[in-house]
């Protein structure tokens, strides 16, 4: 019964007409104004000289970030909540999962890399300048988007590799790990342990980096005598702190924890959060929560 897989089928949210409207109309809404708002941010980052330092060159490759990170599921997405055949190519879902999974894993490092840019701006601000120049700047950037790229190459090869039979329904409404591998006919055990463990290794480092980070900008705020000299340095972070904890928060509670133990329902809920709502996030916060960005846009 082992037969080639061409194409998969995407079981999506709902197969209410009326629903799948509602979806389609929101989830556009909000990809329009991801788009808009993180090239909102480019352009203000790159036209805007007083902007232009590490912190706000990591804003900006993390602005270009999601823009490639949402693109890579909610365009599919959008069309498949119209079409009557919802479906994705064996070629496609694997091109969609690996851009997914890299790019998931070089926003982790580049929270990372934001977030020790921070520490140091905060604790060691007359070295700030000396060990944050613009070619390490561009070093740390760069490093990320390699990484990350390195980093979704396994998990692809191994899912890729696996056995498909005729059953080719995906419970979901992109090709994510966890439902390509419940479906797989194939023996998924050491498949799934390499990528939990890939997973663990990836999310529970970089969230520990970032953690460590704020624990030591969070005690150097304590010692500041003033209560207002407290409040303007740790909205400078709060914002970065804000979209770390959602994002770590939903592909923590996915990715680190045994396949097998995913309900398909919270799955596709938490995954809207990943891939919809924290793309969004991120160009509100930043923008509403930041003077300085704010004084830029307006001129």
């Amino acid at each position: 019964n082992l037969t080639s897989v061409l194409e998969f089928r995407l079981l999506g949210f709902s197969n209410n007409p009326d629903c799948q409207i509602l979806l389609f109309t929101v989830f556009l809404v909000i990809y329009v104004l991801t788009i808009l708002g993180n090239i909102i941010i480019i352009s203000v980052v790159t036209l805007e000289p007083q902007l232009h330092s590490p912190m706000y060159e990591f804003l900006k490759n993390l602005s270009f970030l999601e823009i490639c990170y949402t693109t890579t599921v909610v365009p599919k997405m959008l069309a498949n909540l119209l079409a009557k055949r919802k479906s994705i190519s064996f070629s496609g879902c694997m091109a969609q999962l690996y851009y997914f999974v890299s790019l998931g894993a070089t926003e982790c490092y580049l929270l990372a890399v934001m977030a020790y840019d921070r520490f140091l701006a905060v604790c060691e601000p007359l070295h700030y300048d000396v060990v944050m120049t613009p070619e390490s700047c561009t070093r740390l950037a760069v490093g990320s988007w390699v990484t990350g790229v390195l980093t979704g190459f396994l998990p692809c090869l191994m899912v890729s590799r696996l056995n498909f039979c005729s059953y080719d329904l995906i419970n979901h409404f992109f090709c994510d790990i966890s439902p390509l591998l419940k479906l797989s006919c194939s023996d998924t055990t050491a498949t799934e342990a390499v990528i939990f463990t890939l997973s663990l290794l990836v999310l529970s480092s970089c969230f520990l980096l970032t953690l460590l980070s704020y624990l030591l900008i969070i005690l150097n705020i304590l010692k500041i005598p003033s209560a207002s000299g407290k409040r303007t340095t740790f909205s400078t972070c709060s914002s970065h702190l804000m979209v770390v904890t959602i994002y770590y928060g939903t592909m923590i509670s996915t990715y680190v924890r045994p396949i097998y133990n995913l309900s398909s329902e919270l799955n596709k809920a938490v995954s809207v959060l990943y891939t919809v709502v924290t793309p969004l996030l991120n160009p509100v916060i930043y923008s509403l929560r930041n003077k300085a960005f704010k004084k830029a846009l307006e001129k």
